[in-house]
This record gives structure tokens, sequence and C-alpha cells, in this order.
């Protein structure tokens, strides 16, 4: 019997495989969902092209390389969602709590269900679920905690499941490569290879205040996780989250450049909060109000994402088509809706690999000097 118990659900290849399913010829074909310019990144593949060594946030051009067979498609923002909603949708009537970590991926807590129904039978039948209702294949990982059930879910792909018995996390750990861990990149990979630890194992016997010496707060981070510890809540969905801004100015203007201008900060520092939050937004809204008090408003759903770019591209759109009367504006606004928990990989498909490097890099001096140490220039003339 689990003290705790987190399920989580992870599908496979989830771009891919919506492709295969509207198109079965895709079937056993290396496919790339991804950017479709020079400088496009993969955004998902298939586990055929996988096999050749391709993977997600990898430059398309590189991926061809590698797999000169693949095909490349630009991927259907609106299906993904919309398949993404039929398994939350699932999966909120049947779980007690769970967590919507991603378009994709899903944390749910059956603590306490193994007094009535065993938790390991239980998510398997979800999974099934599932996979019969939508078609997609989906992976499981159960244990008694997040980070253990996401590392399993990892070691039971492709379309299988893994069950981590309580007590015995550290067993299960030992023997991956530090690559399995959560939060280790190439650049904490590179640095523990170099001190000769490329096994969990390793890692979980180097004492905690070396760790930290070498890598500061995750260090010691990283030696939890090597020991199966994680302490961390499962975070209930909301779907009707959101986070927005407003400003009222202190003279009413028509200076379009101004508005721009407040309208890129505006988008830049939501856009930085959502990925502080670690969430996505699938819909953005603008409002604006007239020097008669007038005030109007327009939405859009669009595909998960937390990237200033593909942000900024539908506020102005937005902004452009509410602002008709040419007249003195009082205030404008934007918000961020629809928000659930995860990365901001969905930009794959319109950022470059240039334009990723470049908002990581922003993020980190305003996490380092605060939000207002750097600005984006101005959204559009």
């Amino acid at each position: 019997m689990f003290q705790n118990a987190v399920a989580h659900l992870d599908l496979d290849a989830f771009f891919a495989s919506v492709e295969v399913l509207k198109n079965s010829a895709l079937k056993g074909k290396p496919l790339i969902v991804g950017g479709m310019s020079d400088r496009g990144v993969v955004a998902s593949c298939s586990y055929e092209a996988r096999k050749f060594g391709v993977r997600s946030a990898m430059p398309v051009k590189m991926a061809l390389r590698l797999c000169p067979d693949a095909l490349v498609m630009r991927g259907d923002h609106d299906e993904y969602s919309r398949q993404s909603k039929i398994i939350t949708d699932i999966i909120d009537e049947e779980a007690p709590l769970f967590e919507k970590a991603s378009i994709d991926e899903f944390y749910l807590d059956l603590t306490g269900m193994d007094k009535y129904v065993g938790c390991w039978k239980w998510s398997q039948e979800l999974r099934q679920k599932i996979m019969r209702e939508t078609g997609l294949p989906m992976s499981l990982g159960l244990a008694v905690n997040k980070l253990v059930s996401k590392v399993g879910t990892g070691e039971a792909k492709p379309n299988g499941a893994k069950l981590v018995e309580n007590g015995m996390e550290k067993a299960f750990l030992s023997p991956l490569s530090i690559r399995k861990i959560p939060s280790v990149g190439k650049e904490t990979y590179q640095k523990l290879s170099t001190m000769g630890v490329r096994q969990v194992g390793v890692l979980a016997q180097i004492p905690p205040k070396l760790l930290e010496r070498e890598f500061g707060k995750h260090g010691v981070s990283l030696w939890k996780k090597a020991n199966g510890i994680d302490n961390s809540a499962i975070v209930p969905y909301h779907d009707r989250q959101s986070i927005s801004t407003e400003r009222t100015f202190q003279t009413d203007t028509i200076d379009l450049r101004f508005l721009k201008d407040q309208l890129t900060d505006m988008v830049s520092r939501l856009a930085f909060d959502l990925r502080s939050q670690k969430k996505l937004t699938s819909c953005v809204s603008v409002k604006i109000r007239y020097t008669d008090f007038n005030t109007y408003s327009l939405q859009r759903t669009i595909p998960y994402t937390a990237h200033d770019g593909p942000l900024l591209a539908q506020v102005k759109e937005l902004f452009e088509k509410l602002y008709q009367r040419r007249q003195l504006v009082r205030l404008i606004g934007v918000k961020f809706s629809n928000l659930v928990h995860g990365h901001s990989q969905m930009s794959l498909f319109d950022d470059t690999q240039e334009a990723s490097n470049l908002l990581q890099a922003m993020d980190k001096i305003r996490q380092r000097f605060g939000e207002r140490a750097v600005f984006r220039g101005v959204l559009g003339r």
C-alpha cells in the first residue's frame, strides 16, 4: 500500500501521434512536427524519427541530416488543443485530484485510494480508457511522488506502464543515467560527467554540501532527486485561471507608437510571469477604453504558449481590430486566460533556436536584476 500515490500520465509523441490519428498513412513513418522555415525547430517527432537521434527542440535542419527520409509537418495547433481538452475532461471525470502539467502531461493524486481500490489497477484502467476513447498512445508511471512517477513514465515509454513500489525509489533510480533526472540539462550533465558522475546512484552518494558548493541550491535539489525525495504537491487544475494588467493614462492619447510600446511592455511582463510560474495560456484578450468611457474588448483562443513572440503577434492583431474609432484612448489592457501548468515548449512551432535562446537570456537577467532590467522593442510601427 502506498502512503502517498502519484500517477503520471504522458501522451507519447503527442503532436506526431495526433497527426497519425488524422492520417493513418503516416503510421510507422519517421515524422517531424515543427517549424517549416530554414531555422525552424522540432516541436515533436515520432519514435521512428527518434531512432535516428531526432529530438524535440533540435533545429529541423539538423534533424533532417540525421533522418533525411523524415516527413516534416507544420502541425495543427487547434487539433492538439482539442485533443488535450478531451483527455483533460476524461481525467476530470475520473480522478479525485489532478494537475495538468502541460498540454500532454498530467499528475494524479491517488493517495488513500488503496483503501477502496488498488491505485495501480485504477491507473491502468484510466490509461486504457483514455487510449480507447482517443486512439492516442499514452504511458503511465505510479510512485510515491511526482519525481519518481515521471521518471517511471519515461522508462515505460513508448506506450507502457511502470509501477515503482513504495520504498523502492532509490533502487529504481540508482542504475539510471543522470540524464533521466528532470532539470539535468546539458550544462549540468557535462559538469557532473567531468566529476565522474553518470549514474543516479553515484550522484545520490555525493554529500549534499559538496553538490551545493558546485551547483548552489540546485545541487541540493539534485541530491534530493537522486535519492527519490520530492515533496512538491499536486497543483489542482483550474480551467479558468487568468492573469492580466491594465494601464490608465494620465492624459488620454491617440499616439499609436506610445500605445504599441505600452502593449509590448505589458505582454512581455505577463509572459515573463507565465514562465516564472511555469504556466501556459491558450486565450489572449485585449481591452480598449476610449476618452468617452466606452469600452471594447476582443479575445482569441490560441495554442498553449508562454513565449513573447506568438503572444505579441496575437495582441497586435487584436489591438488593430479593436482600434477602429481613432479616438483618444484612456485605458488599454491585456489578459491571458485558460492557464495550465507547463513549460513554454509549445512555441517551438513559431520560434527559432535563436529566439528561444534570447528569451532564456532575458529571463535570467530579469530573475537576477528584476523584471525592469531588460525591455523588448516596440510591438510594431
